[in-house]
């Protein structure tokens, strides 16, 4: 078991098969999830082509994330919570400054995502939307949307196998609205 401890962020490489287990060990705390093809990070995660071909932009058990090339790159085995986000960019130092006028340093998903992803020649500029495990975002309809706090309870997890060798970025995500104005630790598991 690894412990991504609140408002920080981890990178590492799942193989071809192997199994990611991303697990909410207290409730309600978002994780948000980049994914790169580990033999041409020129290939990662899209979030247009995953709701293209999966007809949804409520993506859980059952369906795929696909890459920015039209590739199978993860397959959702299990979700017990079944809340995810696909539509918001990891939170950004500017988030904080635009959506919450905070002046200052925060921590955020964004820096998290690319301080940890470094050492695989990742940039800032690299980081694609991510996939925001267990973000509970609605929209009303005229598309206004809202973050409401995450439906998930303590032990709740997300299961997931690889269909491509990865590299994966994995955060505790920092944005207060986000996480039901507390931050919490994300576990995670490499299964297989």
């Amino acid at each position: 078991m690894h412990i991504i401890k609140k408002q920080s962020g981890a990178a590492f490489k799942l193989k071809k098969g192997q199994k990611l287990k991303v697990i909410d060990p207290e409730g309600e705390q978002v994780s948000d999830m980049v994914l790169f093809n580990a033999k041409d990070r020129r290939e990662k995660l899209s979030s247009g082509k995953t709701m293209d071909f999966e007809e949804s932009i409520l993506i859980t058990a059952g369906n795929f994330l696909w890459s920015n090339r039209s590739n199978k790159m993860i397959e959702i085995l299990e979700d017990t919570n079944g809340r995810n986000d696909f539509l918001l960019a990891p939170c950004s130092p500017e988030t904080f400054e635009v959506m919450y006028d905070y002046k200052g340093y925060h921590p955020s998903c964004f820096e998290n995502l690319y301080t940890n992803l470094e050492k695989f020649e990742i940039e800032p500029d690299d980081i694609p939307t991510a996939f925001n495990i267990f973000m509970n975002v609605q929209f009303d309809k005229n598309g206004k949307i809202n973050v409401d706090p995450p439906l998930s309870k303590a032990g709740d997890y997300i299961l997931f196998e690889a269909k491509m060798d990865l590299i994966v970025g994995l955060t505790a995500c920092s944005a207060e609205d986000s996480n039901n104005g507390s931050f919490k630790p994300i576990h995670y598991e490499i299964l297989g």
